[in-house]
């Protein structure tokens, strides 16, 4: 079967390496010079910077993925412990029973409530809650304000929102669950490292890669897919498509679907303004990680734990997770996390090797909301209108968030469109013709 696939990031080189390996013959389309889209790392002088901090969940469909296609990875596992910042000041983070006993974060009460609250984590069930937002639940789960304020920073982490009145309360037990039985990893070279085992395994199973070619609508003949149009005015023949890409993009190429279009207008997107800074020497060593409570905040030293750094040096992701509707200025949050710097790192501004503001990263295509019954609001991998046709990312399917949506989504639109290649008359008449 001829699959076409439009996206290099990591669902599109996910599904060119699962497509080939299937035997079918891929042709991958990427507009941009390089693949890697959001995964991709910039190599500075030594240091590896990935486009706002990633971190890669263990024990779901993204490590099974990449298990399978051979991809090798290694890193290190942060473990929770650093601070909380709260009102501009540095308090002990919670992070475990002592860190619960002894911080100057939660009045007793709020320690109580929290202990018992994580004592049993493991045995909440995530199905329960599908439908209820992660505020309401927290507020129905403790009653100490203070309590309340630390979850709700705790849920920011794992969920990479700030959308918590919308966010399923579901969806982020589950996440949260995930983090605390597998962890997650930060990984040695940045996520690079994950974008070339990707493609190697696309390459060596016979797919071909194409960049700098930007498609721009997938063509039909009937109810079937027909072809891929290209900026260049080339269309490429396929009896299947895989778009890997935002939804925006997926109702731009094939604007006919009624279900992408209403997808689209009903969606909500995270992002997130970060700010990556390369230090030539980290000044306090110690002050590695950091949540805020009451803001939105994030800040990590990933090269403590992986390798990202020539020797002494350090590469630190600051984040802001911004609610939808936000109306800080793109200045004022890049100040606001400079003094998240300034609060960690006192001095760092003498050490700067290289320095990147994002105001508004994409951290993921699509929110599990509670309204939508968390991953049931997902877009299916097959695209209902016409035969053929599959979307693939981080807004498609129920195989958890972040990549590994998008590369369990990979997966599945493959199995789909290689179930559909067995039934297919025009496949089953050209490999007859072949034989």
């Amino acid at each position: 079967m001829r699959i076409g696939i439009i996206g290099g990031g990591l669902s599109g080189l996910a599904a060119a390496a699962l497509a080939a390996r299937a035997g079918h013959q891929v042709k991958l389309f990427e507009k941009a010079s390089e693949v890697g889209g959001r995964a991709a790392t910039q190599d500075v002088r030594g240091y590896s910077l990935n486009l706002g901090a990633h971190a890669l969940y263990g024990g779901g469909a993204g490590v099974r993925v990449l298990d399978e296609l051979g991809v090798r990875y290694s890193g290190g596992r942060p473990d929770g412990h650093g601070y909380a910042i709260a009102n501009g000041s540095l308090r002990t983070l919670p992070a475990g029973f002592v860190s619960i006993l002894s911080t100057s974060l939660l009045s007793l009460s709020a320690k109580m409530e929290v202990g018992k609250l994580l004592a049993r984590v493991s045995k909440l069930d995530p199905a329960a809650c599908m439908h209820e937002p992660v505020a309401e639940w927290i507020d129905r789960a403790v009653m100490a304000p203070d309590a309340r304020q630390y979850l709700r920073g705790m849920f920011r982490l794992t969920t990479y929102s700030a959308d918590l009145d919308r966010f399923s309360a579901g969806v982020a037990i589950g996440l949260l669950q995930r983090v605390v039985v597998h962890g997650v990893t930060y990984i040695d070279g940045g996520w690079s490292t994950l974008v070339e085992g990707l493609r190697r395994a696309a390459l060596d199973a016979g797919a071909d890669i194409v960049t700098g070619e930007r498609a721009v609508s997938v063509e039909t003949e009937g109810a079937e897919v027909a072809r891929i149009r290209l900026a260049s005015g080339h269309a490429s023949p396929a009896d299947a498509a895989i778009i890997a890409a935002s939804p925006s993009t997926a109702s731009t190429l094939f604007p006919s679907s009624r279900s992408l279009a209403r997808f689209c207008r009903e969606n909500q997107v995270a992002t997130a303004a970060c700010l990556d800074i390369a230090l030539s020497r980290l000044p306090k060593p110690r002050a590695r990680f950091a949540l805020g409570i009451d803001r939105p905040l994030y800040f990590s030293v990933h090269s403590g734990l992986a390798r990202l750094a020539p020797g002494g040096g350090a590469v630190v992701h600051a984040a802001f997770y911004r609610p939808t509707g936000s109306t800080e200025t793109h200045d004022a949050i890049e100040a606001e996390l400079e003094a998240t710097f300034d609060l960690l790192q006192p001095g760092w501004r003498d050490q700067v090797v290289e320095r990147r503001f994002l105001p508004k990263l994409v951290v993921s295509n699509a929110i599990p909301t509670a309204d939508a019954g968390g991953y049931l609001g997902r877009a299916a991998e097959a695209v209902p209108e016409v035969s053929g046709l599959f979307v693939a990312g981080d807004w498609v399917g129920r195989d958890g968030c972040l990549a590994d949506a998008a590369l369990g989504s990979a997966k599945a639109a493959v199995e789909a469109a290689t179930a559909l290649a067995v039934g297919s008359r025009r496949y089953t008449s050209r490999v007859a013709a072949v034989a």
